[in-house]
């Protein structure tokens, strides 16, 4: 599946359903399960006052889009670990995101935080991922899917319980809400990029029973959204690889002959 966007008349590229590359030598396999997709749209302006030189904010329908995605760290393998073995204790993390693109075009993920269960995975910090160790829970009763966690360091907290729907086949707006294949972090005063691969997101619509949330303006984002969320749900993707982060390098522009 793909879609395509005029932009000054021309027809680019908006998202990929599908990963855009293969991970061959992955950092890091693990499963994102039972996944909620909570997003609002912001001004631009705002949200582009939050990221690094040499990302500019991505926009859908003229708004920045700020997500907030509980999910299940599910069966976590470093480097060397074979299929054999177990791999690390599934855990709950929760990203407060934002989607970009580099000044060479391409999209990818920003993340304005991340919560996790499992303090190990603050070592990615060295990366310039945004981790936060806290009390994290997931769990499932009857329709309902419930979320919650608190930041050790801090107060912001959140609250979320969902009700899925029924399987969903994307519009491009939930293709583009969902799928990106890159993440970029900045440290040593570079840009940084993480590529990433997995399977399409198998997605669901979903009502919300509650919703309380305080990492928004714990991020820096004190304005209210635009409107109200959009929300998804998925049961998740199994097979996920990151590749190695390493610096942005300017993509090379071939000039029409």
């Amino acid at each position: 599946m793909g879609f395509l966007r005029s932009c000054a008349g021309d027809p680019t590229p908006v998202v990929a359903y599908g990963a855009e590359q293969r991970v061959r030598l992955p950092a890091l396999r693990a499963g994102w399960l039972t996944q909620t997709f909570v997003h609002w749209p912001f001004r631009p302006d705002a949200v582009q006052a939050l990221l690094p030189g040499g990302l500019v904010v991505d926009e859908y329908e003229g708004a920045a889009w700020v997500g907030l995605t509980p999910f299940v760290m599910a069966d976590v393998r470093p480097p060397g670990v074979p299929a054999s073995l177990p791999g690390l204790p599934t855990f709950a993390e929760t990203n407060l995101r934002t989607y970009v693109r580099h000044r060479d075009g391409r999209d990818g993920l920003w993340f304005l935080s991340i919560e996790v269960a499992f303090p190990p995975m603050v070592a990615a910090r060295a990366i310039g991922a945004p981790y936060n160790p806290g009390t994290l829970r997931v769990s499932q009763d009857g329709d309902t899917v419930s979320y919650s966690g608190s930041r050790w360091l801090g107060d912001a907290s959140y609250r979320l319980v969902v009700r899925p729907g029924d399987p969903i086949d994307p519009t491009e707006r939930d293709v583009w809400l969902t799928s990106r294949w890159r993440a970029y972090t900045r440290r040593l005063g570079m840009l940084w990029e993480t590529p990433v691969e997995h399977e399409p997101w198998p997605l669901a619509d979903a009502g919300v029973d509650v919703l309380e949330e305080t990492l928004i303006a714990a991020a820096g984002l004190g304005e209210a959204p635009l409107g109200e969320p959009l929300v998804h749900f998925s049961e998740g993707v199994r097979y996920v690889r990151l590749g190695p982060s390493r610096p942005c390098v300017p993509q090379r522009v071939s000039q029409p002959s």
